[in-house]
């Protein structure tokens, strides 16, 4: 179980209401209310599914994904691709350090104000994840 909800904020019920989180004890949960019910699900449960949607998205578009960050960082060297490509390689494990350490409020903030957002059902299966879409070709 997890000592931290990874999309606490971002997370939200079938009816559009925000989803708290707990922590019990060590562990953290997200309450989604089903009318009137408080059900706790564990959040890595919520969390690895969403994870594992961003996984599916990232397969296939490593280079692309390679490019654009180096763009964004303004790095366009041997060193730096190779570093950003070992990381999109090793998913699995930059995966676990975030379940294990969390990620930071302001990256939790930046994916709100982006658009990112995860609907769930009342037993916290993941129904939709919204992202941040690329600029169209007619937007630059």
């Amino acid at each position: 179980m997890a000592r931290h909800a990874l999309f606490a904020g971002l997370v939200v019920d079938e009816n559009d209401r925000s989803v708290p989180v707990v922590r019990i004890g060590d562990e953290a949960f997200y309450v989604i209310d089903d009318a009137g019910f408080h059900r706790h699900v564990d959040s890595e449960y919520v969390d690895r599914q969403v994870l594992d949607h961003l996984r599916r998205n990232i397969e296939g578009h490593e280079e692309i994904i390679s490019r654009g960050t180096m763009e964004i960082l303004g790095q366009d060297d041997i060193f730096t691709k190779a570093t950003i490509e070992a990381s999109l390689r090793n998913l699995e494990a930059q995966f676990e350090q975030l379940i294990a350490r969390g990620l930071p409020e302001e990256a939790r903030a930046w994916l709100g104000m982006m658009g990112f957002r995860v609907t769930v059902d009342v037993h916290g299966d993941v129904l939709k994840v919204e992202e941040p879409q690329g600029a169209d070709d007619g937007d630059r």
